[in-house]
This record gives structure tokens, C-alpha cells and sequence, in this order.
């Protein structure tokens, strides 16, 4: 609940657990795949993730097959980043206002039509400023899933089901992103990045189809007069903004992501093209996938009853490949410190939506979630755009290196908030 409405005689900075969802859709705590509604949605996000771990690689190697250029590649991402933010906040009303499932199953449906254009513009070699308005038209849609997918494990799991059920999502998608990289760098090495993308769109479309067949349950129906969208978005806003230990984790991954996503997405690519390749790109990525899903494994069972501080701690090693990137290190270095990322990484993500699908209510899980995604994202783009120019400036090296210390910094700062540092996950 908001702090402003906690009891006299709480500390309002503490989180108090939210309430649990009104139905369970017959899941047991602690064992979600009893669950058909949850495993028809764990089916549909393997799929659409399967497709969407060739992507960053097909398409980063595709562009620069084409252009050569740093600055189109760093145009054609943000393209698709800027929309994607700007509908955050909106996805978490609608998350939090409508079916999820459904809402999951629309939007699926209309980013594997974009992503159809997209492969077909890369296999016909079109210039990338074709792929602007299609990569735009991906990323409202990414806006409006990612609050969807924020607020719905509180929809298909109870207790300590919470933790599980997230940390077989994580499984999931950590597998797709040991063998999808290399899968794409192979592709793209051989016959184009087009045939990834094209992969990527096909399970999109099937994905939404397992979605559609979720069912879950109808939401109360809304009286005439009832609380408008507006008055909802505000109400999620003053629940973000006064909760400290959310919103200092917050602008701390605002930093981390726009230095993060500036030199690993957008110098990597460029240093890779010229040093270990793509294929070796490929494999770098495909570490970091092994090391997040061995984590996600482990946390399908292991529980950290504090587990904000070692979580916070641990992130400033996912700075390190960064650094080495920017020290021109080979494959295994960057490979082995990217194993290493994907771990700490992996236990963070477990570790915090855990932590806000048990301390925050549900009916505002999407609209908090949202918050949280909107303003950790926003400086992205800045730090994509600004990259190329301050590499151009100061040196790749340089900025690479600075970057990742920057970013280890960052993560440190949230655990001087007493009330981040005492969450506990019962």
C-alpha cells in the first residue's frame, strides 16, 4: 500500500506485502506447473523469447552489412527504444485496467507483424531508414507487453509459487539466450540476418495464440463513473514515488542501462566487427546466457531472506565486461567475464520481482512496474545516442572503460536506503 496510507504506528519507509491475487487459477504455492494457465503462458514465452534472442544480433550485423555505420545502427535501436519507453506508463494502466492475458495476446500479435516487415526490408538489402517506422511500430508494442508481463505471475502464483514461477521464466528465457546469439551469428555469417528476424517474427505470432488460451479469469466489472485511467496512472505514480527503497533502485539502473546499452550494444558490435567477429560476438552473448540461467536455475530453490544487499553488491560485476571490452580483450576474457554478468544479473532480476510481486499490491503491480521500467529506461536513449559521439570524442577504449566504472558505482548507491536494506522475502 502507499506509504502515505500505512498505519500510525509503522514505518512507512518498511514495504508491507501486498495482498495476494483474488484467484490463483488453481495454482498451489510452490508448484506452478500444476498450473495450466501457467504453463501455457511459460510456452508462449518460450517461444516468442526463442525468436526474440537472434534478434539484437541479426539485426545489429544486419544494419551495419548494409551501412557500415555506427550512427544508423545506433538509429534503427532507438527507434525502436523511444516508443517502447513513451508507452510504458500507458501499458501499466492498461495491464492494470484490463485482462492481462489479453492484453498479452494483442500485442504479441502486432510486434510479429512488425518484426514480418523488418526481416523482409533486411533479406531485400533495403536501406535502414526503411526499418525506422517498423522498428517504432515494435517498440509501442514492446511498451504496452512489458507491464503486462511485470504484473502477471501475481495472476498465476501464490506464497512462495511467486519465486518459483519467476525463476522458471528465468530458466526459460536464459536458455534461449545460450544457443539464440550463436543460432543468429551463424545465420547472419552465412545467408543474413533477415532469417533471424524472420524466426523471431514467426514465434511472436504463435506465441500469441498460446496467450489466447490462457483464460484468465474475468476482471470485476467497472461501474459507470468509476475511476478513470488518469486517476489510476496517478495512483500508481504516488505509490512509485513515495516508496524510497523502489525508486532509488530505480534511477540507479538509470545509469547502469544508458551506460550498459551504450557501449555493450552499440560499441560492441562495432569493436566485435573489427576483432573477434560475429561469431564470437555471438558466443560472448551466448555466455552471458549460460551464466543467467544457471542462476535462474539455483533460484528455483534457493532463498535469500534479505536479499537486497548482496543482490545490489553482486551487480557491480556485470560493469566488468564493459571494461574489458574497452581493453580490447579476446573472446574467452570477454566471454568468461560475461558468464559472470549474466549470473549476478540473473539473481538480481529473480531477486526484485520478487521482492515487488510480494511487497507490492497486486492491482497496482503493472502501474508501479511500469514506473519502475519507464524511468531506468528513459536514459537509454541518451546513452545510445551520446556513445558514438563520445567514443568519436574521447576513444572507444575510453569510454567503454569509464562507462563500466561508472556503472559499478551506480549500484551501490541504493543500499545506503535503510528500508531497501531490511525487505525480507518470507
Amino acid at each position: 500500500m502507499p506509504a502515505s496510507e500505512a498505519p500510525e504506528d509503522r514505518d512507512p519507509q518498511v514495504p508491507e506485502i501486498g495482498a495476494l491475487p483474488a484467484s490463483s487459477t488453481g495454482l498451489a504455492s510452490g508448484q506452478p506447473l500444476r498450473s495450466v494457465a501457467f504453463r501455457r503462458f511459460l510456452a508462449g514465452q518460450s517461444i516468442s523469447l526463442a525468436g526474440s534472442a537472434m534478434s539484437p544480433v541479426a539485426l545489429a550485423f544486419g544494419v551495419l552489412e548494409v551501412t557500415n555505420s555506427t550512427a544508423w545502427l545506433s538509429a534503427v535501436t532507438t527507434a525502436a527504444l523511444v516508443p517502447m519507453v513513451a508507452m510504458l506508463l500507458l501499458g501499466g494502466g492498461i495491464a492494470d485496467r484490463y485482462r492481462r492475458d489479453t492484453v498479452l495476446c494483442l500485442t504479441s500479435l502486432g510486434a510479429g507483424l512488425t518484426q514480418v516487415g523488418v526481416a523482409f526490408l533486411l533479406l531485400a538489402h533495403q536501406h535502414p531508414a526503411f526499418l525506422l517506422p517498423l522498428a517504432a511500430l515494435n517498440g509501442i508494442f514492446q511498451g504496452l507487453t512489458k507491464p503486462a508481463l511485470r504484473g502477471i505471475v501475481s495472476n498465476l502464483a501464490v506464497g512462495r509459487g511467486i519465486q518459483q514461477a519467476s525463476s522458471l521464466l528465468a530458466s526459460v528465457r536464459n536458455a534461449t539466450r545460450i544457443l539464440g546469439p550463436t543460432v543468429a551469428g551463424l545465420l547472419t555469417a552465412s545467408v543474413g540476418g533477415g532469417w533471424a528476424i524472420a524466426a523471431d517474427a514467426a514465434s511472436f505470432l504463435l506465441a500469441a495464440a498460446f496467450f489466447a488460451r490462457m483464460s484468465l479469469p474475468e476482471l470485476p466489472r467497472r461501474t459507470e463513473g468509476g475511476t478513470t485511467m488518469l486517476a489510476e496512472l496517478r495512483e500508481g505514480w504516488g505509490y512509485f514515488s513515495s516508496t524510497p527503497w523502489i525508486w532509488t533502485v530505480t534511477s540507479a539502473f538509470g545509469v547502469f542501462n544508458a551506460l550498459n546499452m551504450g557501449v555493450w550494444q552499440i560499441l560492441g558490435p562495432v569493436i566485435a566487427n573489427a576483432t573477434i567477429g560475429a561469431e564470437g560476438w555471438g558466443l560472448v552473448l551466448s555466455a552471458r546466457g549460460v551464466g543467467a540461467l544457471l542462476a535462474s536455475v539455483v533460484m528455483v530453490k534457493l532463498t535469500v531472506r534479505r536479499p537486497m544487499v548482496p543482490a545490489l553488491s553482486s551487480m557491480t560485476m556485470a560493469a566488468v565486461p564493459l571494461i574489458l571490452l574497452g581493453a580490447g580483450a579476446n573472446t574467452f576474457w570477454l566471454a568468461a567475464a560475461a558468464f559472470v554478468a549474466g549470473v549476478v544479473s540473473e539473481f538480481f532480476t529473480v531477486v526484485w520481482e520478487t521482492v515487488n510481486n510480494t511487497h507490492v499490491p497486486e492491482r497496482l503491480l503493472s502501474r508501479v512496474g511500469a514506473q519502475d521500467e519507464f524511468w531506468s529506461f528513459v536514459p537509454i536513449p541518451i546513452g545510445q545516442l551520446s556513445t558514438p559521439i563520445l567514443a568519436a570524442v574521447f576513444g572507444t577504449a575510453t569510454i567503454a572503460v569509464t562507462g563500466g566504472g561508472v556503472a559499478a558505482v551506480a549500484m551501490l548507491v541504493p543500499l545506503l536506503v535503510p528500508s531497501l536494506r531490511r525487505i525480507e522475502i518470507k
